[in-house]
């Protein structure tokens, strides 16, 4: 089993139980970036390291399994490590020291063997890109149930006509289905961007001291006295095998200073929750109230109000929301860790590492409310009938302009059309009334298709057509790989 598999770990309640952050609380994303889960995921990445410099003939075999058996964070103290951290500016040096002791309890020869020419950042790192694969596979999963959903709506809706607005104004009409497909598609792009990440952008961190993997080639030169050891085969060998042995990527360049597997991260996250926060902020603004066009899953006890007995506010969005807002600051943050000095950073790696976890949490925590959100969704086709209804016929304005152009010239049509519309609003009269009466329109469109024209449910233009190439190219079907693979 590679490094990717990882226990369910709980985070410590008493030093951050979510209070400020309810969107990923209890959610699956908190239990795999909490402190003990990244605390396992260094031992993970020390233990793979031994196995794989094992493999190599580089270190005993019976050294590896012991460090393997004894790399288990419920074994440590974690708030002790946490606390000589601050001695060192990270936690690997009394990981390490830990790890070393925990071994030698069983096997003192093997003790020898712990982090045998690496450095802390070899560890921290690799173990970083552990818990975000075991993130990733989470935010993924959660992905596709929400686009499965959309999908669901998108063709159920399909032809369903609701006002499109533009600028929070009635523009055309256009089709719930049409919507959801469209949520769906930002779903789907944020599913396949992190699906890249997870498959090619997350390697393991092995450079030694300043990148040179000098420390690995002398300590496989003791087990190998007196032979030629060429040091390329044997460095691609060795990462290799740690690669194979923790289930990441291989790097082409040791990447202490040279941080692209955090920024692209970093960007992918971002763009996940961007485009789960349009989802919310179109939920929100279609529930109001005087809207009523969609409504939030009816769970009892939620979305109370502390004084008002009344409301259910939408809570699932506005969980989503918050995510969506806070991650592509914290996204900007772990970009401008570019910036490192030399061969490794005084300040600006370090200052990754609570701004990835918090990335994840909050990716994790949208995506998880998403599929929620998705799954339960009530949509209510009557009020976006009503709604649509509000502007009467102006929502068609456009369809009868471009059938006047070819007579009136497209100018003279527009300022006709927005004539009429300005005169049914002030005068109260219907469009089609004040059209009729039109003698520039009566002379060139009849009374029974300016009704038929005029009617809003039959402008929806394409969006049939397009929900039906959006969900029918990405549907699975026999020989073909589902889109969320």
């Amino acid at each position: 089993m590679t490094a990717l598999a990882h226990p369910e770990h709980l985070p410590d309640p008493e030093h951050d139980a979510g209070l400020l952050s309810p969107v990923r609380v209890g959610t699956p994303v908190e239990a795999a970036v909490c402190d003990r889960a990244w605390l396992q995921a260094m031992l993970d990445a020390e233990a793979a390291l031994a196995r794989a410099q094992a493999r190599l003939g580089t270190l005993p075999s019976a050294a590896a399994d012991a460090i393997t058996a004894a790399a288990r964070a419920e074994r440590f103290d974690l708030r002790e490590v946490a606390l000589a951290a601050r001695e060192t500016a990270n936690p690997v040096v009394a990981l390490v020291a830990a790890l070393t002791r925990a071994v030698a309890e069983k096997d003192p020869a093997a003790a020898e063997f712990v982090h045998r020419g690496s450095t802390s950042q070899d560890i921290l790192d690799t173990g970083a890109m552990l818990v975000a694969a075991r993130a990733l596979t989470l935010v993924r999963a959660d992905l596709a149930r929400t686009a499965d959903a959309l999908g669901e709506f998108a063709t159920r809706h399909r032809d369903t006509v609701m006002a499109g607005r533009t600028l929070t104004l009635h523009a055309v009409p256009t089709t719930f289905g049409l919507k959801a497909a469209g949520w769906r598609q930002l779903v789907l792009d944020a599913h396949r961007r992190l699906g890249e990440v997870a498959a090619n952008g997350l390697p393991v961190s092995l450079g030694g001291a300043a990148g040179t993997l000098a420390g690995h080639l002398a300590y496989a030169a003791l087990e190998h006295p007196g032979e030629h050891l060429d040091p390329g085969p044997h460095i691609d060998a060795l990462i290799d095998a740690y690669a194979t042995e923790t289930g990441l990527a291989r790097p082409p360049l040791p990447w202490h200073a040279l941080r692209t597997p955090i920024a692209d991260l970093a960007a992918g996250l971002a763009f996940a929750t961007g485009a789960l926060g349009k989802i919310a902020v179109d939920v929100q603004a279609l529930a109001r109230t005087e809207v009523g066009e969609l409504a939030e899953p009816d769970v009892a006890g939620r979305g109370g109000s502390s004084a008002m007995p009344h409301k259910r506010n939408p809570v699932l969005s506005t969980l989503i929301r918050s995510a969506a807002l806070q991650v592509p600051g914290l996204a900007a943050g772990l970009t401008q860790c570019l910036i490192s000095e030399d061969e490794r950073s005084a300040g600006a790696w370090h200052a990754e590492w609570l701004l990835l976890r918090e990335c994840l949490r909050l990716a994790g925590g949208a995506a998880h409310t998403a599929a929620e959100l998705a799954e339960g969704l009530v949509v209510h086709p009557e009020r976006m009938r009503a709604n649509l209804d509000l502007t009467g016929s102006a929502v068609v304005t456009e369809r009868i302009a471009a059938v006047l152009s070819p007579a009136l010239g497209r100018a003279r049509a527009k300022a006709l059309l927005g004539e009429a519309a300005g005169a049914a609003a002030c005068t109260g009269r219907s469009l089609s009334e004040v059209l009729s009466a039109d003698p520039e329109v009566t002379a060139h469109i009849r009374a029974e298709c300016l009704t038929e024209l005029l009617d809003p449910t039959a402008y929806t233009g394409a969006a049939g057509a397009m929900v039906d190439r959006a969900i029918g190219a990405d549907r699975p079907v026999a020989g073909r790989a589902s889109p969320y693979q």
